[in-house]
């Protein structure tokens, strides 16, 4: 057999499946015993199977080079991760509170800024922000929602704690694949499907097309709703033209639209203009409106935030969102949430020094090869220093980095996040992972259930995102009570 859980450890890590010593935790114990029942074949086959699937439903991400844009495959581990049904209930509680305070925050700051003047959020944090957006001052979007669709990565430390790791606010990605690893491990691993309580995922793609036909400005039973994608070069077009296709709604680009004299956004058909009630966009604030922010934009719609702005069409997420999406603003969400809701909160942060103080910014450079340091507004994995893993010349260049501009940078303890039995060379073996779960904000607030497990393949490694060598499990919230 490949598969000998006795001889399986994740030593200093909490594991998602194997409680070290005492075998399977309880609600992974049928996956285990099922995983351990296949010879090396029949795992080999199954393996091959998800591999044959993701080519066959052309599941693919693309990574950049200095060549251009390759798209590959998406990577895929077959063995997914479990989390109980009793503790994902707490969890999802907590992701409620943290967005709906998220979203208070950012009507504040673009109407009375109370945070401000009453002493709790700093100035200065605001006014050195790169995603604020002075165009957005006085606007009052439905529901009082900016952030429509939010994914906060979440991560597990050695004791079993689970910290909020940062909030993606701007332009969300990766729910395909969370949907689409499902369909791939229904196909390879049917069986595993009849006789547990595997809560479903695949209400996604309705619930966003509800929560943005809510938004409509114009009643009626059917808003004309799309989706807004730069186009087949984006990264994540595959995710663009796939939610399109499930929600039943046209994908278009900046130039299939246009707004009209009296502020209204309208779509370019065969047939002539098709007004537009709703757009999911998936395109970065400053491209979206060459008139409001960049001139050079050749992706976005001249006029879109005048419309915007006048009611006239709703844009999920709206624009501006992304001043909370920023990694100090993060280390104020447990004051964000006190202030707005007079709650504690449900889930931790994990503990972050701010270099634009000027205690925390001699922490972090007298340890620098202990802690994580990450830029305030990157993305991807890409600008941060894992202290611990970095060399002597690295710790020097972030050193310099934080000295130059204090407010871009802050620093975490580096975890030891948890980790999840992964397939390696025909070889069961622990990798380190994250979970981004998806919120819709609207009417009322939907969380998926369970996430996207991303895992860093590559051993040791602690970065999950897929464009720097990661990969990505099926995530399974199981029911154990009555079982």
């Amino acid at each position: 057999m490949t598969i000998h859980w006795q001889q399986y450890a994740a030593p200093g890590c909490y594991d998602e499946l194997i409680n070290n010593g005492s075998g399977p935790r309880p609600a992974a114990q049928a996956l285990c015993e099922y995983l351990a029942s296949l010879s090396d074949e029949e795992l080999h086959e199954r393996k091959t199977a998800a591999e044959l699937a993701i080519l066959v439903l052309g599941i693919t991400f693309t990574v950049y080079t200095e060549g251009g844009s390759i798209d590959r495959a998406w990577p895929f581990d077959v063995v997914p991760r479990i989390i109980p049904k009793y503790e994902w209930d707490r969890t999802e509680a907590g992701l409620k509170q943290r967005v709906q305070a998220l979203n208070l925050f950012i009507d504040d700051l673009y109407h009375d800024q109370k945070i401000i003047k009453d002493g709790v959020f700093p100035a200065e944090v605001l006014a050195q922000s790169v995603n604020f957006r002075p165009q957005c001052m006085g606007v009052s979007p439905r529901h009082g929602v900016w952030a429509h669709i939010c994914g906060s990565d979440l991560v597990r430390d050695k004791d079993g704690t689970i910290y909020v790791l940062e909030d993606n606010l701007r332009v969300p990605s990766g729910v395909s694949y969370m949907l689409e690893n499902r369909v791939v491990t229904k196909r390879v691993f049917p069986e595993l499907f009849e006789h547990q309580r595997i809560l479903p995922v695949d209400d996604y793609a309705p619930r966003l097309y509800d929560m943005l036909a809510s938004m409509s400005p114009r009643p009626g039973d059917n808003p004309n709703v799309v989706v807004l994608t730069p186009g087949i070069y984006n990264s994540a077009y595959f995710e663009h033209s796939y939610l399109a296709q499930q929600m039943g709604v046209e994908l278009v680009e900046g130039s299939d639209l246009e707004v009209s004299d009296d502020d209204c956004v309208y779509m370019r058909t065969i047939e002539g203009l098709e007004r537009v009630d709703v757009i999911y966009r998936r395109i970065d604030d400053l491209f979206l409106d060459p008139e409001a922010f960049r001139p050079d934009s050749a992706l976005g719609v001249k006029g879109l935030l005048r419309a915007w702005r006048a009611g006239k069409v709703a844009l999920a997420n709206a624009p501006g969102a992304g001043v909370a999406d920023d990694k100090v603003v993060y280390a104020f969400v447990p004051e964000i949430i006190k202030y707005y809701l007079d709650q504690e909160p449900l889930i931790a942060n994990v503990p972050s020094y701010l270099c634009m103080k000027e205690k925390d910014r001699q922490y972090v450079l007298d340890h620098l090869d202990q802690l994580v340091v990450k830029p305030a507004n990157e993305s991807g994995g890409y600008g941060m220093m894992v202290g611990p893993h970095a060399s002597t010349s690295e710790h020097k260049r972030f050193a310099e980095l934080i000295k130059k501009d204090p407010r871009n940078y802050m620093a975490q303890p580096t975890l030891s996040i948890s980790t999840s039995p992964t397939l390696c060379d025909d070889q069961m073996e622990p990798r380190h992972v994250d979970l981004r779960p998806f919120i819709l904000s609207g009417p009322n607030t939907y969380v998926t259930t369970g996430g996207l497990t991303r895992v860093a393949l590559r051993k040791g490694s602690l970065v999950v995102n897929s464009s720097q060598g990661g990969g990505s499990k099926d995530t399974w919230i199981v029911d154990t009570e009555g079982f």
